[in-house]
């Protein structure tokens, strides 16, 4: 496994997310919220694993299902919720970008954590710098432990989720995911 690869700022990355949100869109528009940027690379200034994350927002749950068999003949294949609740989690088609796309209803724990922290960093440059640091300090120590990468990342993590007014027990089930293996 190669080691985790934390690179500088891309203005790139929103155009890329832009292509891979309009062939989403085009396909489950009519079952969904939106296509939301979200994790590192949707932040300006921040440092980043050169990964795209996207969450497909749903209404409700009761969608998941229909909007997980129309996202296979663009390619996407269903991994389950891989250890999250609420999040729906998908394999790229091959040929395209590197990204992580995520099918999530409206108000689910795992869109509210990533709307969350990417809203605050949007907003805080001072905390850009801090967790750009942070994330490049630990990509150095941690080689190719991606387990050791995100637990590092937790507690800088619930703060902001804390700062964001989410609840204790919300950001303790975050705080305990991002400690689960990959």
């Amino acid at each position: 496994m190669p080691d985790i690869r934390v690179v500088s700022y891309d203005p790139l990355w929103p155009r890329i997310f832009g292509y891979l949100q309009a062939r989403i869109w085009h396909q489950v528009a009519h079952l969904i919220l939106a296509v939301e940027h979200v994790g590192s690379t949707s932040v300006p200034g921040l440092a980043a694993k050169p990964v795209i994350d996207m969450d497909v927002v749903v209404a409700d749950h009761t969608q998941l299902t229909t909007v997980i068999a129309l996202l296979a003949p663009l390619g996407y294949a269903h991994l389950g919720d891989l250890g999250i609740a609420g999040r729906e989690a998908f394999r790229r088609p091959a040929g395209f970008a590197s990204h992580n796309l995520y099918l999530c209803p409206q108000g689910s724990l795992g869109l509210r954590n990533h709307l969350a922290v990417r809203d605050y960093l949007r907003a805080t440059p001072v905390a850009v710098a801090a967790y750009t640091a942070l994330k490049q300090r630990l990509a150095a120590d941690v080689g190719h432990d991606i387990d050791a990468y995100v637990a590092g990342k937790s507690d800088f993590i619930s703060n902001i989720l804390t700062t964001k007014g989410l609840n204790t027990d919300d950001i303790l089930a975050i705080h305990h995911s991002n400690q689960a293996p990959r």
